[in-house]
Order: C-alpha cells, then structure tokens, then sequence
C-alpha cells in the first residue's frame, strides 16, 4: 500500500511479518484445558454404535406442566422482549421460597440472580469476586468446567487432595489458604466422584474460610440425588454465612432441563453490582422461554425428581456391582451421591488413551480422569443417570470386557 519505493516499505514488511506470527488464541485460553465433553462427543459420532456413560445428564424429560408455561409464555408479545438481568419476578420468587423452605437459606434484597445455567452462575461468581493473579482452591478432583473458568478468568486453581473417598481433608485446605486466596470452592453431592460432604465437614469449612476471610462458593446441582441415607446440607443456611457464601443450583439435571441452561445464584447483596455487569455483558438477561418453563418445573417441585430417583438408584446398584466384579482390577469407592462414580483402573496407562480405546475398540464411552486433574493413576468417570436398564447392562458388559482387553 505504500509503494515499491516508500520510505516505509521496511517497516511495512516488518509489520506484515509480525501479524502473519501473532494471530492465535490469546495466552490467556491457550491456558485452558479443551472441554472433554465434545471431545467425547466427537469421538462418538465417529464410531456409530457407542453406548455413552459420559456426559452427566437425566434420562427423563420436564415435567408436564412445562408445555402449559410455554403457551403463557407465547400468548403475550412482551415476553419477547428483554427482561430483567437477575430473572422474572415469577421465577425469583419460587426460588427464594424453594431456598428458604429447603434449603434454609434466606434472600435478602439483591441476593438472587437467575443465570442461563449453573456454570453462568459459577463465572458470574468468580468474576465478580476474583482478580487477576488470585489464588482459587479447588478439590481434587475438581469439575473441570470450574477449573477452566478459574484460568480464564486469569485466577490461579489450588489444587487440595481429597481422600481416598474423595471426602475433604479440612486440614490440607487450611494449609492450602495464603493471602492470595480469593474463595474455596466446594461441590456436594460432587461431580465427579459422587461424594457427599457430611454437614459438620462443610460447617467447618465455612467457618474457615469466614476466619481467613476468603469466600466459600458451594455448588448444590445434584441437591436431590442422594442414596444410602445420604443427606445435602447447604452451608449458605449458617446464620454468619451470608457475607462471604455464594450458592449456586440448576435446574439442568434434577428437572430434566440441561438445555434449557437455567440455573440460579445465592449470593451477598454487596457481589450484586458486580454480577450484574457480568451477566448483562455475556447474556443480558436469561433466556425467558426457559424462565416460564423454569417456573412449571418448580411447581411440580423436587417430589418430581425424587420419583425417579428409585430407577436411578437401581442402576447405580448394577453399575457398583458391574465395577467390583472386576477387582483388583478396578477399584470403586461407594459414594452416595450425584449420579456418577469414579473408577480407578489399575493400570500405569493414560486415562484418555484408555477412555478412547473404550470408544473406538469397544463402543462404550468413560470420561477420563484426566479432564479432573487426576494425573496420578487411570481414572474413568462413569456416569449411570441417562441409559434404560438394558442399555445401561449393555454398556457395562462392554465396558467390563473392553477394561480387561485394554489392561
């Protein structure tokens, strides 16, 4: 553009030549782990055929009053429009009941935001709470979704260790806190391992993070799936909990919702402001179709889940059967919650290797370990919630004769 003779070719050049080496992802998301689950999917779709015990989704749809919601939701114009970036007023308020009667955690003014979906509720929670160079603790195995948000975000995730059945070492996360530590975060019941933290355990560690004056995030999206008298505990109930706890929920899995991303957040009144910025950058507002649906769904209440718990808590019975006739081969803590278990596989191979292999030799999909952050040993996350009893027995016989060819 300049001219074979301008004064400025050289430096045109030199330009040229710096913009043909510098297009490229950011340093930031070079950072980021690629999500499993396409990858998973991916790989799927090139081998027709496969039975998933990936992906962590129900096997049953909304309930029926969902359709109903819909047509109210057609039937007037505005509902077209945007609308509040914390929720409708309808949905708020049969969250702030639900919290209250079953959670025992009471909304104040500007503590309630609707989110397209419980990860949305999750950046909205480390965005407005976390800077640049602070430290996030997560446990290991963390949900990786929270680790790749914690790098994005440009945080650095702390990795504490849990036991050998991925209950917490409260001790190791009070080691873990130094004076760049922004927030602890929690998951219970836990995606992946399954794990339910006894109350005292998580009373404990809000008290912790209160003294050391860091937030507790505690995300309770499998709230409902519990077994073996298991029981959830909410930590934003604590009476001196609701300055530095924020909760998150969905209605992805225990309403049969996952892609209509609604999902909500607790959190204290001066965070406000702050996710509000966030949310309406990313999203604006919620989507509203989801909003009205999202109100059915909590008319017909958490009974409607618990119905089909019994159907679920069959298949993890034949999953934790399935997996133990396979010792010492494999090894599977008895975890009672979520809808997963975490296999260990006793082998020094690569879990995504051994996951792949899985799919493309034996048509059954795991996720590997290695999307947690487990790198010391072959671990596969199974997930029982999705496939019928016969599909489910299909897949585990595969899955058993494909672990023992493999290793």
């Amino acid at each position: 553009p300049f001219g074979l003779r301008s004064p400025f070719r050289g430096q045109y050049t030199k330009a040229v030549q710096y913009l043909q080496t510098s297009f490229g992802q950011s340093a930031r998301m070079q950072r980021v782990q690629p999500p499993i689950i396409p990858r998973i999917h991916a790989l799927i779709a090139d081998h027709p055929g496969t039975i998933s015990l990936g992906q962590g989704i129900v096997g049953y749809p909304p309930p029926p009053g969902v359709r109903e919601a819909l047509d109210q939701f057609l039937a007037d114009p505005n509902n077209h429009k945007y609308a509040s970036v914390y929720g409708i007023p309808a949905l708020r308020e049969r969250i702030a009941a639900k919290l209250a009667q079953e959670n025992g955690i009471a909304v104040g003014e500007n503590e309630l935001m609707v989110s397209a979906g419980g990860n949305m509720a999750f950046v909205n929670a480390l965005l407005a709470i976390g800077d640049e160079g602070d430290e996030v603790v997560l446990m290991s195995p963390y949900y990786f979704n929270h680790e790749m948000a914690v790098t994005m975000a440009g945080c650095r995730p702390v990795l504490v260790g849990t036991d050998a059945d991925f209950q917490l070492d409260l001790d190791a996360v009070a080691d873990a806190i130094t004076e760049e530590t922004r927030a602890v975060v929690t998951i219970s019941p836990n995606n992946p391992s399954g794990a339910v933290y006894p109350e005292e355990d998580l009373r404990a560690l809000n008290r912790l993070c209160a003294e050391r004056g860091v937030y507790h995030i505690h995300d309770e999206a499998y709230e409902y799936f519990l077994y073996d008298g298991a029981e959830h505990f909410s930590p934003g109930s604590l009476p001196d909990a609701g300055e530095h706890t924020l909760s998150l929920f969905s209605l992805s899995k225990a309403y049969g919702f996952a892609s209509w991303r609604v999902g909500y957040l607790r959190l204290p009144a001066h965070l406000s402001d702050a996710a509000a910025k966030i949310q309406d950058t990313i999203a604006i507002c919620p989507p509203i179709v989801s909003q009205f649906a999202a109100c059915a769904a909590l008319d017909a209440g958490a009974d409607y889940c618990r119905g089909y718990l019994p159907g679920i808590a069959a298949r993890r019975s034949a999953v934790l059967q399935a997996l133990g006739d396979l010792a010492p081969l494999v090894e599977v803590p008895a975890t009672r919650g979520a809808f997963y278990v975490l296999a260990r596989v006793a082998t020094d191979a690569d879990s995504v290797e051994v996951a792949s292999r899985l799919i493309r030799e034996h048509r059954v999909a795991a996720v590997p370990g290695a999307a947690f952050g487990l790198t010391d040993g072959c671990y596969l996350r199974i997930a029982y919630a999705a496939p019928d009893d016969a599909t489910l027995a299909e897949a585990l016989e595969r899955l058993a004769d494909g672990l023992r060819r493999i290793v």
